[in-house]
């Protein structure tokens, strides 16, 4: 498990840290709703079906962009679930190139220990997440002068 976090980003894998030192599934739980919480407002004109993460049963939208070369994203859902799980991925990709967020693989998840306290659909849903703020930041790339 080491090994994973030292082939994380800094912020990525302290975040994971934090939830491995949690010691039960309502401290976890709680944790990832913080995240939630420290998002920003997300506006209503980017709730459109461009930037909604496919596969999950909550809303989640998603959108990046890039200052200074650097992915910057914003995101916003109607459940404290999925928000802290958004939240928790921009805490720990935000800032990152795109071609670092296209480098990392979702195995991070499992390290956080927070699989086994989701149910396989928020599971689900938080590997669809990842995967969507990855397609964005190859969006990102592609939009980047050669």
């Amino acid at each position: 498990m080491s090994s994973t976090l030292d082939s994380l980003p800094p912020a990525l894998a302290k975040i994971v840290q934090r939830f491995q030192r949690a010691t039960d599934q309502r401290r976890r739980t709680e944790q990832l709703i913080a995240y939630g919480n420290k998002l920003k407002d997300f506006p209503e004109a980017d709730k459109l079906p461009e930037n909604k993460v496919p596969g999950c049963v909550s809303q989640v939208y998603i959108t990046a962009s890039l200052d200074d070369g650097k992915v910057v994203y914003q995101a916003d859902s109607d459940a404290f679930i999925s928000k802290g799980m958004v939240g928790l991925l921009i805490e720990g990709l935000n800032g990152l190139t795109p071609t670092e967020i296209l480098e990392l693989t979702p195995d991070f998840i499992q390290a956080t220990g927070l699989n086994v306290s989701l149910t396989p659909s928020r599971a689900n849903g938080f590997y669809n997440i990842f995967k969507t703020m990855q397609k964005k930041a190859l969006e990102c790339k592609l939009d980047l002068p050669n």
